[in-house]
């Protein structure tokens, strides 16, 4: 039995950080797990930046409204999703990624939580395991099932290299070289080939 395990931003939808620095003009928020391996310290440091200028959840909502997924992405996880069970597992939350769902069909997502004050201003987030991609990818693993994941940045890796078949998707020049033996692609039509290869 398989199961296609994918992560979520740079693969079916863009980098939610990145639009939400552009939406609001602080290019350090650009940063995401493509530049920083350490979530926790990434995510803190942005915590830190939104409180610095005063924004909270619906400053990001409002921009997560105008995002839609990535051009080809729909087509490919329904294309994916006849064929196999899939799980989107991300490190973003719920209170991100729940409208870019509906924008994608309601896939099912593993993902964690805000903590949010009443004011609006994120105080805080629960990671709903320890190393959730890798964690979630064995837990499947430990119930019967054959895992193929893929992503695109460096919290993906451990998930990747766990499982039956890995594949990196858009990823960055450094982490496509720093892992020789993944397959790597940009297209999601050589990308779902690939997959259904391994299934």
């Amino acid at each position: 039995m398989n199961i296609v395990c994918l992560d979520l931003e740079g693969v079916l939808v863009p980098e939610i950080w990145i639009a939400f620095s552009k939406a609001s003009g602080i290019p350090e928020l650009k940063r995401t797990t493509r530049d920083e391996p350490d979530y926790d310290k990434l995510m803190n440091w942005r915590l830190g930046i939104l409180k610095e200028h005063g924004l909270g959840l619906k400053e990001i909502q409002d921009t997560i409204a105008t995002i839609d997924p990535l051009p080809g992405a729909k087509e490919f996880l329904d294309e994916l999703r006849e064929l196999t069970q899939v799980i989107i597992i991300s490190d973003t939350f719920t209170q991100f990624a729940s409208p870019l769902m509906k924008k994608l069909g309601m896939p099912t997502i593993f993902c964690n939580e805000l903590v949010v004050a009443d004011s609006g201003e994120i105080t805080g987030f629960k990671m709903r395991i320890e190393n959730s991609k890798l964690s979630t990818v064995k837990a499947l693993q430990s119930i019967g099932y054959e895992t193929i994941a893929a992503g695109d940045s460096y919290n993906d890796l451990g998930m990747i290299k766990a499982s039956k078949a890995g594949f990196l998707f858009r990823s960055t020049e450094q982490i496509i070289k720093d892992n020789p033996d993944l397959p790597a692609f940009e297209e999601y039509k050589d990308f779902l080939d690939a997959i259904k290869g391994a299934l």
